[in-house]
């Protein structure tokens, strides 16, 4: 799926100034399974990065699947969206 065939929501998303403008807009926009989703998926790309964790103990950890945390680990290395990889190495430069 592209994105870009959804220029509203990112125009959307560019116009956040703030922590509490994101949490709103969220909050509004995606129901609490889908934040849950969303919030493990980082979490399991977070820990991926970090190469400390075996796939299993990643999902023990996170309460996902094994099969969620496999795709996770697909976008991470393989995918040429490469989302994931700007934002963690973004994150780690601001530290």
């Amino acid at each position: 799926m592209q994105l870009t065939r959804r220029p509203d929501l990112i125009d959307a998303l560019l116009a956040l100034d703030s922590r509490a403008e994101a949490e709103s807009f969220l909050a509004d926009l995606c129901t609490p399974s889908e934040m849950k989703a969303f919030a493990e998926r980082w979490a399991i790309a977070r820990m991926l990065d970090a190469g400390e964790l075996s796939y299993r103990e990643i999902a023990e950890e996170s309460g996902s699947s094994t099969a969620t945390v496999v795709r996770v680990a697909r976008f991470l290395k393989e995918m040429p969206y490469q989302g994931y990889r700007l934002i963690l190495d973004r994150l780690k430069r601001r530290k």
